[in-house]
């Protein structure tokens, strides 16, 4: 099976619905999302410890929503369901309520690293922000982007940032903080902090 098909050659590219310049914003937001799956599968490779099978796990998951995360914005039809479901956000929701609870309160932030696995988490957490700034820039001038795209990115970086701590502090490896960083999360219950808030 040959894995080329020379329809590229001139710079254009097959969508779900059409064919588009390669450097669309389209094109653009699946491509973050393909490098985004490499550097997730990457840090699976590295957490092959037995504390990690959860994780492990998760990722594996992960890739898959992210396959149809790309495959969602590959779509600029509106008669193909897309694939991504608000499922998919709930579950990353608890996962970071949990993975948040196993760590340390935070006050300030941290630099990113710590372990070799955290370090390539913290590199997917910042891919994972540039593919929403670049999914933001395309609902700006496509209808048929689900919102649920949009959704699942924003707190999929919430979700790397929690793994990250967890996966440093199930090593035993503190996070570093920044050393001039403000208090910037509150170790307070949110009833509490939004109540002093409002005063």
């Amino acid at each position: 099976m040959k894995i080329y098909s020379r329809k590229g050659d001139k710079g254009r590219t097959s969508i779900i619905g059409g064919r588009v310049d390669k450097d669309d914003l389209r094109v653009e937001a699946y491509g973050t999302i393909d490098e985004l799956n490499s550097f997730v599968g990457k840090a699976a490779s590295e957490l092959d410890d037995e504390k990690f099978v959860d994780i492990q796990a998760d990722l594996e998951r992960i890739q898959h929503e992210l396959f149809d995360c790309g495959g969602d914005l590959a779509n600029a039809t509106d008669n193909i369901p897309m694939k991504l479901t608000p499922e998919s956000i709930d579950y990353l929701e608890e996962r970071i309520d949990e993975y948040i609870a196993e760590t340390p309160p935070l006050e300030k932030f941290i630099l990113p690293g710590g372990s070799g696995p955290a370090a390539t988490i913290h590199i997917a957490r910042t891919i994972t922000r540039r593919a929403e700034r670049q999914i933001v820039s395309l609902v700006k001038s496509e209808a048929s982007i689900s919102e649920v795209t949009l959704q699942y990115i924003n707190r999929l970086s919430d979700y790397f940032f929690a793994l990250a701590r967890a996966v440093n502090h199930r090593l035993g490896i503190k996070d570093v903080e920044y050393e001039r960083s403000a208090n910037v999360f509150s170790s307070k219950p949110k009833k509490v902090q939004n109540d002093e808030e409002n005063q």
